[in-house]
């Protein structure tokens, strides 16, 4: 894989980073003990992910640049100008590299007896289908846009695809076209199988099948088509209307990122040179922009829908939510919670009981109010559904809505609208932080006290994500920390104040001091000869103040393990610096999301689970919750878990100063941990 040195002495830049996350992803679909169709998922998934970076990561970096600042102080020591060169070079290979990675599986898929095919590979038999599939599905939805020197070409929209269509014209002129390819289209059709081979047509192909069908009115010599593709700044422009509600300016914000700033320009590199060239001039794309030569599919995003064809044998086995030890879902949850703590780990665990304990909540006749957070929802959201229910019924329910949940704006638009109508209390976050919290606090009438019930979590609520991320979700009915949730939703309403937290660790006002803290102690520890241990879990750490303390606890001792998914700011096994911190990735099936932090050892370990990574934005600009595990049950099902994927030898990479992600490997039993946490939480069910 591809292998870059962009580290200072100190840092790993972030933006370097994330791109090795990615490359990790790209092994993933070149890794042949994964199954075929999985593999082209996740390819799927590299260019999902590559799309979003552009967005916003290259996004910022250009406005620094256009700002004419430096910016090495935000980028790690590295100047934005001289970063944009060093990114756009690492996604040039990366491109390469997807390109050949896909046509090992095309040629992988062909020995499977499954033929995806283009346009000059259609036999008489699938002709009378795909000209039908054309006229019936297509013809009338398809937006062609003819070029000419007198029409100012309309602004390309964000990520879709475009065919640059040439025709050489019998009077010798060029003419130019695009046509788009549309976001929602089944982008596989699937012909009929023949003789037991199961045979696909891109929709990009299709349409070069049926040129002469699309431009049957301009009499021309020749014509081709090649794939385009336009990635513009995500960055949400709020106007200053004050007559608009907090919903609308979000929603006209969302509506304007489809015209945002080009950042990226990608193009097919067997694209007439004279095609490019009109093409830029009339976009207005020069060379301030990434200009990215690929293949001949672009959004190839869209493989994470690659169909199935009934080749189960070609995908991953599906595994079924469990049910957690002791808590059943043909009971009362309340009863239940109010004896013990429980943690959901999903997806190991059904998420059905977060939507169980809020269907529950809204029909109880005891409960008198219930408040939520949310941050991303599920397209159709029972979440949501439970809460509306609620409302119905009488019930006071508060809901903390993030509605700038990059990419999720509209779902979350949508259910706030939804909750809206229903009278339901909504609280659009803090001026100035985003709410990246997830927590629920439910109070219910018990005798003449109140009680409260609630859960708080490492993931999003969102059924969807519930099914592909692993996550911690701690349901409890400890009143002392429930009582401070309750604390969090009162900052919602008057942020003008801080309140004190002796159990959670809340950010933007006590994350850093608090950690710090933490650290300290088993700096102390190890200064005194016994062992100071850290472990932590989590997608990301950038902010360079956490890299440091961690820096100054190595220097004096402290062990520290870390499994970090994606960006790792911090460079660890370096003398004198961090030699007695090592730093793990692992990527999987599902994605690792989950954020834990352990300090010390044995009966001493305090534990954590949190929404919060150690980004500055996590630590500094949002609302997050980190919350203390009491139940030594659950302590030590996390440390179980946590030791499962430190001994992962098959999925895990090391992180290290040449950012080559090599698998870890070792002599001892292979280890993949996700089947491992599955068969886990198995033998407890049987137990």
């Amino acid at each position: 894989m591809i292998a870059t040195e962009t580290t200072t002495n100190t840092y790993i830049n972030r933006e370097i980073s994330w791109l090795q996350f990615n490359a990790r992803v790209l092994q993933e679909a070149d890794d042949e003990r994964v199954p075929l169709i999985e593999r082209l998922r996740f390819l799927g998934i590299f260019s999902n992910n590559l799309d979003e970076f552009f967005k916003v990561r290259y996004a910022t970096v250009k406005r620094i640049v256009e700002a004419g600042k430096e910016g090495k102080n935000q980028l790690g020591g590295i100047a934005a100008a001289e970063l944009l060169e060093i990114i756009t070079q690492i996604v040039i290979e990366q491109q390469a590299e997807s390109i050949r990675v896909l046509n090992d599986i095309d040629y992988k898929l062909k020995k499977e007896n499954i033929f995806v095919i283009d346009e000059t590979e259609v036999d008489s038999s699938q002709h009378d289908f795909i000209k039908d599939y054309f006229f019936q599905n297509v013809s009338s939805e398809l937006v062609t846009i003819i070029l000419n020197d007198l029409v100012q070409l309309p602004n390309l929209k964000d990520t879709a695809a475009y065919l640059a269509v040439k025709m050489q014209m019998q009077d010798g002129a060029k003419q130019f076209a695009l046509i788009e390819i549309p976001k929602g289209i089944d982008r596989f059709v699937v012909l009929p199988k023949q003789n037991g081979y199961s045979y696909i047509i891109m929709y990009d192909d299709l349409l070069r099948y049926c040129l002469s069908d699309i431009f049957s009115n301009f009499e021309y010599e020749t014509i081709s088509a090649h794939m385009i593709k336009i990635t513009r700044d995500a960055e949400l422009d709020f106007d200053g209307d004050l007559s608009k509600s907090f919903i609308e300016k979000i929603s006209d914000s969302v509506k304007h990122r489809e015209v945002g700033d080009p950042v990226r320009f990608v193009y097919d590199e067997t694209i007439d040179k004279d095609t490019l060239q009109y093409l830029m001039e009339k976009m207005g794309v020069d060379n301030t922009d990434s200009i990215i030569p690929g293949g001949r599919y672009h959004n190839r995003r869209d493989y994470m829908s690659f169909p199935s064809l009934g080749r189960t044998d070609l995908m991953y086995d599906r595994i079924e939510g469990l049910q957690v030890k002791g808590l059943s879902l043909k009971t009362s949850l309340f009863k239940a919670i109010k004896e013990k703590d429980y943690m959901v780990h999903a997806p190991y665990h059904t998420f059905s009981y977060i939507v169980k304990f809020l269907r529950e909540a809204a029909l109880d006749p005891k409960v008198s109010t219930i408040k939520i957070t949310i941050y991303r929802l599920a397209e159709i959201s029972h979440v949501a559904s439970a809460l509306i229910n609620a409302a119905i019924n009488g019930k006071a329910v508060t809901v903390s809505i993030e509605l700038r949940a990059r990419f999720d704006e509209r779902a979350n638009i949508y259910y706030a609208e939804q909750m809206k109508k229903e009278g339901i209390n909504l609280i659009f976050g803090v001026p100035g932080l985003k709410v990246h919290s997830k927590m629920c606090v439910i109070e219910r009438e018990e005798g003449k006290k109140i009680r409260r019930y609630g859960f708080i979590s490492t993931g999003n609520f969102n059924e969807s994500t519930a099914k592909i991320y692993t996550d911690f979700t701690l349901f409890t009915y400890n009143q002392a920390i429930l009582k401070e949730v309750n604390k969090i939703f009162n900052f919602f309403d008057t942020n003008y104040r801080v309140y004190s937290y002796k159990h959670l660790i809340v950010s933007p006002h006590y994350t850093e001091n608090r950690i710090f803290k933490l650290i300290d102690e088993q700096i102390k520890l190890s200064k005194k000869g016994k062992d100071g241990y850290i472990r932590v879990k989590m997608n990301s750490i950038s902010n360079y103040a956490m890299v440091d303390k961690l820096y100054e606890a190595s220097n004096a001792g402290v062990k520290i393990d870390m499994i970090v998914r994606g960006i790792c700011c911090l460079i660890p096994g370096i003398e004198g610096m961090s030699e007695n911190i090592t730093v793990i990735s692992i990527v999987d099936k599902f994605l690792e999301h989950p954020r834990i932090y352990m300090f010390g050892k044995d009966e001493d370990v305090k534990i954590y689970i949190s929404s919060a990574d150690w980004m500055t934005r996590n630590i500094h600009n949002r609302v997050e919750v980190s919350c203390p595990i009491y139940d030594p049950e659950i302590k030590q099902e996390i440390i179980d878990t946590f030791n499962i994927c430190w001994s992962d030898n098959v999925k895990a990479r090391l992180i290290n100063t040449d950012n080559e992600n090599e698998y870890k490997t070792d002599n001892n039993r292979k280890v993949r941990s996700q089947i491992a946490i599955y068969d886990y939480y198995l033998d407890k069910l049987k137990d």
